[in-house]
C-alpha cells in the first residue's frame, strides 16, 4: 500500500507542491526503455534515514519498482513527477491532509523489512553512484552512457580502456578507426554491417541502431533509434518540406535544420535517439503524380540543392568546430549525421503496375546530369553531408545500391563523399527477391553492391528479415566473392562517421543539452513560422482576403472533418509525436469565437443552410496520406471523396464569396473553384505540420501577409493522360506526344499555376537601372571549344561554348532590384531570378532558375536586392552530349514572372 503525494496537497500546514517536491529529493518515474526491460511498472520511494524534508540532494532513498519487483538504494534523485509513499503494512493508510510526509516516513523507520534491507546494502551507495549518468542511448551492464570510451562503462565490462587504441582522444581519428576495425574477428565485422550494427563486447565496441529519420522534425519511423516517453514525449513536428521549400527562404531552412539537430542531441543524451538521421529527401519531383511530394522540396534541382546544403549544414556543423581549410575534412566534428537521399532518379512509387521494387529508370545521361544528379552533387560538395542513401530502383538496367559509377566512382570519387554510403531499406534484397537482377542470390548481390561502394544495409525489420550484409557478408568473403579489406573499408566510413559525431568521445558543448531543449516556445514558434511563410495565396479575387475582424463576427467553417480538426493530416508522413497540434477549426475559433463547423462525408454536405446565416465561410479540403504517400503514386490531379460537388453547393450557398483552403503536397486540378466567382480567394496550406492551424488562420484574418510560392507546377488533369508517369524524360518528346515535365520544359496547354506562383496582400513592383550586361570569357590555350546543338538556319560559330569543369569561371554579371510595397500592409516577397539560353540553342531549358532570395518590404517602403551571378552556374547549360556548357551569344536575365516580371539581356563572348 502506499500514498500518493499530488503536486498540492496540505500536510501538516505544509504545502506540497511541486518545487517543495522536488527539492525533497522527489523521484520520478523512470523512462520505460525496451533495452533496459522496463515493462509497465510504478515507482514507490521513501528516504532510508532523517526526514524527508531534510535530506540533501544526496540523500539516499529506498525506490521500489512495483511490476517486476525490484529494491535499490537509489542515492540521487532523478527528474521528478510524482512521489509515491509507502506505508507499513498492517498500519492503516495516512489520511490526505492528516499527516506529514516526515511522520509516514517517521513511521516506516520501525518496519522491520526496512531494517534489514539498510543492513544488506548499506555499501551499495557508492557502487551506484559511480560511472555512467544514468542516461545515453549506450546501455552497458544496466549502466547507460553518453560515449562508448568511458572508463566506467569499460571497467563495468571487465576491460581496461588503457589498452585500446581506438579510445585515445590524442589519436587522430583514422588511426583510431584502424586500431578498431583491426581489433574484429571477420564475424564481428560482418555483424556491423547492417543498420543494427550488434557491436562486439570482446573489445568494448556497443551495438548501435544506425536508422533515424528527421524530414520535418524527430521522428520514431524505425526500429527503435529513435524513441518517446515520459522524459521526452515528443519533438517539434514542424511543417513538410513541400511546405518549407515554398517559402524559399535559405535562413529558414536552416534555422529549421539546427532546431531539429538541437532536440536530437538533447533526445541522445537523454538516452532517446542515436545520431544519424536518414535526412533530408531531395528528389526532384518530375511527375505531379508522385506519392512523396511532400517529402521534397519541389520540382526545380536547384532550389532542391539549396534546400538540402542548408539543412544539412544546419543538422550536421558545429559553430566553431572542425579543422580549418586544408586539414582532413574526415576530421570535423558533426552535431548530427544528415543523409542525403535516393540517389538517384528515384521518383516511382506505385503507378499502375510500376513499383519502385522493381521498375528501371531508363534515363539519358543529360537528364542524370542536369536534373537527377544535381540536388546530390550540391547536397555533398557544398553541404558536407555525411551520408548518401541509394534508392531501390534500376537506372538502365543496374540496380542504384550496385552501381559502381554511381556510387564509388560519382559520390565517393568525384564529389568526395566524407562519410557512408546506406541502401534504402531492404534494397539489397530487392535485388534478388523483386528485381531477379542477373539471376543473384544473397551472396552475389552482397558483395556486387559492397564492391560498388555500398558501407551499410537497412533490412526491413518490420518483415523479420536480417539484412543481406550481416546475412550473406561472411560467405561472401569465404567463398572468394568479396575481399576482407572491402569489408574493412565499409567499416571505416561507418565508424569515421560515429567519431565525427561524439559517439566514441563525446562533444563537450552538446553535452548539457536535454528535456528542457525539446519542445521550446523558441522551436514551436519556428514552426509556426516556417507554416506562414509557406502559405501560398493562389487566388484573391477583388480582394476577398485577408478577412476583417470589425465584420466578420459569425462564420462557418465547412470541410471534411480530418482537415478541420486536423489533428492527423496536417502532419504528413515520417512524423514523430508533436509537442502539440493546432488544428484549423482551434486556430479560427480563437479568432471568431462565433464559428460553427460543419462536417461533411463523402457523399454530401449539409452546410448550405448555416452558411446564408454567417458573416464568412471558410471551406477546408484536400487531400491526405492515404492518397499522396511513400508506396502510393496518385491516380489523378482531381479533389478525392465527391468534394468538388459540394464545395460548389456551399459557394452557391454562400451569399459572400466562400474561401477555400487546400491542404496537399502535390498541385491538386482546382480549376472548378479558379473559374467560379464564387470562390472569392484560394489559400494552399500544404501539410503544414503541429503549428499549422495558427499558420491558417493568420493568414486568413491578415495577422500575416502570404508570400510563399509554389515549388511545383499545378497542372490540369488533362496533363495525366498526356504522359506516362514511367516516362523518364524531362523534355517533350514530339513522336509521342509527350510535353515536357516541369517548368523548364514544359511545352504543352496552359497550366493551372505555374512553378513559382504566389499572391499578396501588397501591391508590389520592380525597377532597375540594369539595361543590359555583356561578358568576355576567355578561353584558355589548354581549353577546346565545344559545339552546340543550335536550331536549323543559324549561323555557325568560330566558339559556340566553353565548358565548365576546364574554365575558371571568375566571370560575373550583378545587378541590383529595386522591389517596392505600395500597398498598406508590410510583406515579405520573394525575388525568383531565371535565365534564358541564347535563343538560337536548341533542346534548351524555357528558363532555369539560378537565384532566389526572400526579402521584407515594409508598407510604403522600396528595398534594394543585390544579385551576383557567377557565369558557370547561372547561364550554363548541359548540352547532349551530357557536357555542361557557357554557350555564347545573348542569354536573358530573368526576374518574376508574367505578373511582376523585369528582364535584361547578357552578351557572352568566348575569346580564343
Amino acid at each position: 500500500p502506499y500514498h500518493l503525494i499530488t503536486e498540492r496537497e496540505k500536510m501538516d500546514d505544509t504545502t506540497i507542491n511541486s518545487t517543495t517536491v522536488h527539492s525533497m529529493c522527489q523521484i520520478s518515474s523512470l523512462n520505460s526503455r525496451t533495452n533496459n526491460q522496463f515493462s509497465s511498472f510504478q515507482l514507490l520511494a521513501f528516504p532510508v534515514f532523517g526526514s524527508a524534508t531534510s535530506c540533501s540532494r544526496g540523500c539516499p532513498f529506498l525506490v521500489w519498482f512495483k511490476g517486476p519487483i525490484w529494491l535499490w538504494l537509489w542515492p540521487r534523485p532523478i527528474y521528478t513527477v510524482s512521489l509515491y509513499v509507502p506505508t507499513c503494512p498492517g498500519r492503516p493508510r495516512a489520511a490526505r491532509g492528516s499527516s506529514s510526509l516526515v511522520a509516514m516516513a517517521s513511521s516506516l523507520r520501525h518496519c522491520v523489512l526496512l531494517a534489514s534491507l539498510l543492513c544488506a546494502v548499506s555499501v551499495a551507495f557508492t557502487s551506484v553512484s559511480g560511472g555512467g549518468s544514468g542516461l545515453g542511448p549506450i546501455t552497458t551492464n544496466g549502466r547507460n552512457y553518453t560515449k562508448v570510451c568511458d572508463p566506467a562503462r569499460f571497467a563495468a565490462m571487465g576491460l581496461e580502456m588503457g589498452g585500446f587504441r581506438y579510445c585515445d582522444a590524442s589519436l587522430p581519428y583514422a588511426e583510431r578507426v584502424r586500431d578498431l576495425v583491426g581489433r574484429l574477428t571477420l564475424e564481428e565485422k560482418v555483424r556491423n554491417l547492417g543498420d543494427r550494427a550488434e557491436g562486439a563486447a570482446r573489445v568494448g565496441l556497443p551495438p548501435y541502431l544506425w536508422w533515424g529519420e528527421a524530414l520535418h522534425g524527430v521522428s520514431d519511423t524505425g526500429p527503435g533509434g529513435t524513441r518517446f516517453g515520459d522524459v521526452v514525449p515528443g519533438a517539434t513536428s514542424f511543417p513538410l518540406v513541400i511546405n518549407s521549400a515554398a517559402a524559399f527562404n535559405e535562413t529558414l531552412w536552416g534555422a529549421i535544420g539546427g532546431a531539429v539537430s538541437t532536440e536530437i542531441r538533447a533526445m541522445y543524451n537523454l538516452g532517446h535517439a542515436e545520431l544519424t538521421y536518414w535526412s533530408p529527401n531531395i528528389n526532384v519531383v518530375r511527375d505531379p503524380r508522385w506519392g512523396r511530394a511532400s517529402e521534397t522540396p519541389g520540382e526545380d534541382p536547384f532550389v532542391v540543392g539549396r534546400y538540402s546544403v542548408n539543412f544539412v549544414r544546419a543538422m550536421q556543423d558545429i559553430d566553431g568546430a572542425g579543422p580549418g581549410p586544408g586539414a582532413d575534412p574526415f576530421a570535423r566534428p558533426i552535431k548530427v549525421s544528415s543523409c542525403c537521399k535516393h540517389y538517384a532518379a528515384y521518383d516511382v512509387d506505385a503507378w499502375l503496375t510500376a513499383d519502385r521494387l522493381t521498375f528501371d529508370a531508363r534515363v539519358e545521361e543529360r537528364d542524370m546530369i542536369e536534373t537527377f544528379e544535381r540536388p546530390f552533387e550540391m547536397c555533398v560538395r557544398d553541404g558536407d553531408a555525411s551520408c548518401v542513401m541509394c534508392s531501390y530502383n534500376r537506372i538502365n538496367g543496374v540496380p542504384a545500391c550496385a552501381n559502381a559509377r554511381l556510387l564509388s566512382e560519382t559520390v565517393r570519387g568525384e564529389w568526395q563523399l566524407h562519410g557512408y554510403i546506406v541502401s534504402d531499406c531492404d534494397s539489397v534484397r530487392v535485388m534478388v527477391r523483386d528485381a531477379k537482377w542477373l539471376g543473384y542470390n544473397g551472396v552475389e548481390a552482397t558483395a556486387a553492391a559492397m564492391k560498388a561502394g555500398l558501407d551499410l544495409d537497412c533490412g526491413m525489420y518490420w518483415e523479420g528479415a536480417q539484412d543481406f550484409f550481416t546475412a550473406f557478408g561472411l560467405d561472401a568473403v569465404r567463398q572468394g566473392k568479396l575481399r576482407e579489406s572491402e569489408v574493412d573499408n565499409a567499416l571505416r566510413n561507418l565508424y569515421l562517421t560515429l567519431m565525427r559525431l561524439g559517439f566514441f568521445d563525446g562533444i563537450p558543448e552538446l553535452e548539457s543539452l536535454g528535456a528542457d531543449d525539446v519542445c521550446t516556445e523558441e522551436h514551436k514558434e519556428l514552426a509556426a513560422d516556417a507554416a506562414r511563410q509557406g502559405m501560398v495565396l493562389i487566388k484573391n479575387d477583388h480582394g476577398r482576403l485577408p478577412l476583417d475582424t470589425n465584420k466578420v463576427h459569425s462564420l462557418s467553417l465547412v470541410g471534411l472533418l480530418q482537415h478541420i480538426n486536423a489533428t492527423d493530416v496536417m502532419l504528413g508522413d515520417y512524423r514523430g509525436k508533436p509537442c502539440r497540434v493546432v488544428t484549423p477549426y482551434d486556430a479560427i475559433r480563437k479568432v471568431v469565437s462565433a464559428t460553427s463547423a460543419h462536417v461533411c462525408d463523402d457523399g454530401a454536405c449539409g452546410a448550405a443552410a448555416d452558411v446564408k446565416t454567417v458573416d464568412a465561410t471558410i471551406v477546408i479540403a484536400g487531400l491526405n496520406m492515404s492518397v499522396e504517400k511513400e508506396g502510393n503514386d496518385r491516380e489523378d490531379l482531381l479533389l478525392p471523396w465527391n468534394q468538388t460537388n459540394w464545395i460548389n453547393a456551399v459557394a452557391e450557398a454562400s451569399p459572400y464569396p466562400i474561401i477555400l483552403v487546400i491542404i496537399s503536397a502535390g498541385g491538386v486540378d482546382v480549376s472548378f473553384a479558379q473559374n467560379n466567382p464564387k470562390i472569392g480567394a484560394i489559400l494552399w496550406a500544404g501539410y503544414p505540420g503541429e503549428e499549422g492551424g495558427t499558420a491558417i488562420a493568420d493568414v486568413l484574418f491578415g495577422k500575416y501577409n502570404p508570400g510563399g510560392r509554389l515549388p511545383l507546377t499545378w497542372y490540369k488533369n488533362e496533363y495525366i493522360s498526356k504522359i506516362p508517369m514511367t516516362s523518364m524524360a524531362l523534355r517533350p518528346v514530339a513522336d509521342k506526344g509527350y510535353p515536357g515535365r516541369t517548368y523548364k520544359f514544359y511545352g504543352g496547354p496552359e497550366v493551372l499555376y505555374p512553378f513559382g506562383h504566389g499572391l499578396s496582400y501588397s501591391n508590389l513592383s520592380y525597377a532597375s537601372d540594369t539595361t543590359g550586361a555583356s561578358v568576355t570569357a576567355r578561353v584558355a590555350a589548354w581549353e577546346s571549344c565545344k559545339q552546340l546543338t543550335r536550331k536549323l538556319g543559324t549561323a555557325p560559330l568560330a566558339c559556340p561554348a566553353v565548358n565548365v569543369a576546364g574554365h575558371g569561371c571568375q566571370e560575373e554579371v550583378s545587378f541590383s532590384l529595386t522591389v517596392a510595397n505600395r500597398g498598406s500592409r508590410d510583406g515579405t516577397h520573394v525575388v525568383l531570378v531565371y535565365t534564358v539560353p541564347p535563343a538560337e540553342v536548341d533542346d534548351a531549358p524555357l528558363k532555369q532558375l539560378v537565384a532566389f532570395r526572400r526579402v521584407f518590404v515594409p508598407a510604403g517602403a522600396a528595398v534594394q536586392v543585390p544579385f551576383t551571378l557567377n557565369v558557370c552556374k547561372a547561364f550554363a547549360i548541359v548540352e547532349e552530349t551530357a557536357y555542361t556548357v557557357v554557350p555564347s551569344g545573348v542569354s536573358t536575365v530573368l526576374v518574376g514572372d508574367e505578373a511582376l516580371s523585369f528582364s535584361f539581356p547578357v552578351k557572352i563572348e568566348l575569346a580564343v
